[in-house]
């Protein structure tokens, strides 16, 4: 089951083969890095980093689940046409705002932030074809280029032993939401309670993230703390405008 009290998840094992490798744009200092392939096609929001936050949707439990449905499945059902989004995807950012909800109220947490950047970093676990799985893990692992230094990326040197990227030179970024190894090991998280946090995992990247945004006490309903928190994530104004202009039509696609 999710963090969250009262989700239940069946998971299934999927097995997987060979890796998707991104191309990394800008690296910040410490925290997962941007995929530029991705993001090449989404356009920038117009709006001053600082001046205003996107439009904020809780992840409100449908009214038309069924008796004994799961109202987080069927809220991200409902939605997932709509906003474009796989379900498996949004309800790990579900889960994710739900338990930081109860962890981390005045964070203020909007699921559409979460899928904003998941859509740049990895499309939602679909980058290079790949289909997300009930177990929330993509069909082929989701791994970044080395961070060698070269052109475009950040020098950073093995942290994990090649444990999560399977690089024992250089990190790489990995997984749906795009974390760093080093990052991994700090912010980690086991959504989906099976004994292990896993950054392929996309429940459990969702709420690393999460953790990750909310960190610094910031409240994310507050222009500052939401620009600060992106930042964060990645250190490039135009970045921060698309993971802007998404999460604020993912939140209105949501209240429509």
């Amino acid at each position: 089951m999710l963090v969250r009290l009262g989700i239940v998840l069946l998971i299934l094992a999927v097995g997987t083969g060979g890796v998707l490798l991104l191309r990394a744009a800008t690296s910040p200092e410490a925290g997962p890095t941007s995929t530029e392939n991705v993001a090449a096609s989404i356009p920038a929001a117009d709006v001053r980093p600082g001046a205003v936050a996107p439009a904020n949707a809780t992840a409100r439990p449908q009214p038309q689940a069924a008796a004994g449905e799961d109202p987080l499945r069927a809220w991200a059902d409902h939605l997932a046409t709509p906003s474009e989004i796989p379900a498996r995807a949004l309800m790990a950012y579900g889960n994710a705002e739900l338990v930081l909800r109860t962890e981390d109220p005045s964070c203020q947490l909007s699921w559409a932030t979460l899928a904003g950047i998941g859509r740049i970093e990895s499309d939602h676990g679909r980058y290079g074809g790949a289909r997300l799985g009930d177990d929330g893990r993509p069909s082929t692992p989701i791994v970044g280029v080395p961070l060698d230094g070269s052109a475009g990326v950040k020098a950073i040197t093995d942290t994990d032993g090649g444990e999560f990227d399977g690089d024992p030179r250089v990190d790489r970024a990995v997984g749906p939401m795009q974390f760093i190894p080093s990052t991994w090991r700090r912010w980690g998280a086991d959504a989906d309670l099976d004994g292990r946090g896993d950054p392929q995992q996309i429940d459990d990247a969702a709420l690393a993230a999460a953790r990750y945004l909310c960190a610094n006490d910031r409240d994310l309903a507050v222009p500052a703390d939401w620009w600060a928190a992106v930042f964060s994530y990645n250190n490039s104004v135009p970045y921060g405008q698309k993971v802007f202009g998404l999460a604020d039509g993912y939140a209105r696609t949501a209240l429509g």
